[in-house]
């Protein structure tokens, strides 16, 4: 009896895989629609496999010339993002942790990479930032943080300032209301969105500490991000629950907090009550000196 039903399985995995393929390439406009609008060029009868797959995990690739690694670190649920330009080898950090130095310096050098910019999307109160000892290990490179957030950096950064690595470039978008200096940064074709601490996966930053205010976030979150276009990619700087990316559409549809109204978010966000983050006490001064002060 379990060899039939082993068998049989197969078979039923077989005739489902058939069906959805079927329902693309035959009956389901709305897929096409779908592939045609996260994907432009795919046509969904010439690999209905890819186009079952999730949007932005093909859509990361379409942005010609472009590298892109999204790096992990686990003990503050930090994301890195390294770009670079695949013919001059130019390269933008974004981000960076000091616990995970060894290992996005060992990546940058593999790919033989010409790291021009470290960038922080605000003064973290998590984790302590690795661009200081990572500017004491490569000749050349420059920090780069909001000219609000108090911190010194080599570049300091204001709303329509361009990051540019190669024929590429990050524009830069004020997003203050978890921090005074917090800011998103834009892909060129705006076909992604560097968000910090501002917009997260369905949620956003606290408002409760750092000059903090429930009020500017709103505002920089439907002013700065949810103005881009719906298929725009969200890279938040944290996820806790294992999320590596979202979409514009998908936040201003789906974010519990950011479609309620202004009134509601800010009452939402008064009455969080969490305890502080247990490391801000120490990364937030060393990362007002770009993360070299002793600790």
């Amino acid at each position: 009896m379990c060899s039939v039903i082993n068998r049989v399985k197969p078979v039923q995995g077989a005739l489902a895989l058939t069906l959805r393929l079927r329902a693309i390439t035959e009956g389901s406009s709305y897929a096409a629609a779908e592939i045609r609008r996260f994907c432009p060029g795919l046509s969904a009868v010439t690999d209905p496999l890819r186009a079952t797959s999730r949007s932005y995990c093909s859509r990361m690739a379409l942005t010609e010339g472009l590298l892109f690694r999204q790096l992990f670190e686990s003990e503050s649920s930090t994301y890195t993002y390294l770009l670079a330009d695949t013919e001059t080898k130019e390269a933008v950090l974004i981000d960076p942790v000091l616990e995970t130095i060894d290992r996005d310096l060992k990546l940058i050098h593999e790919l033989g990479l010409n790291l021009k910019v470290a960038v922080n999307t605000h003064c973290h109160a998590d984790h302590i930032t690795s661009t200081g000892l990572m500017k004491k290990r490569l000749v050349g490179l420059k920090s780069a943080i909001s000219k609000y957030s108090g911190a010194s950096a080599d570049l300091l950064l204001s709303e329509g300032d361009k990051i540019s690595f190669g024929k590429h470039y990050l524009t830069v978008r004020d997003t203050p209301g978890h921090t005074d200096g917090c800011m998103s940064l834009v892909s060129g074709d705006q076909s992604m969105a560097f968000t910090g601490d501002t917009l997260l996966i369905r949620g956003c930053g606290r408002t409760d500490f750092q000059q903090g205010c429930a009020k500017k976030l709103y505002e920089s979150v439907h002013q700065k991000i949810f103005t881009l276009p719906d298929q725009c990619l969200v890279y938040p700087a944290h996820d806790y629950l294992g999320q590596t990316a979202s979409t514009v559409g998908e936040e201003r549809r789906f974010n519990p907090r950011l479609t309620k109204s202004a009134d509601e978010f800010v009452n939402i966000m008064n009455n969080l009550n969490l305890p502080k983050p247990r490391k801000i006490d120490v990364s937030v001064p060393a990362n007002l000196v770009c993360g070299v002060q002793e600790v």
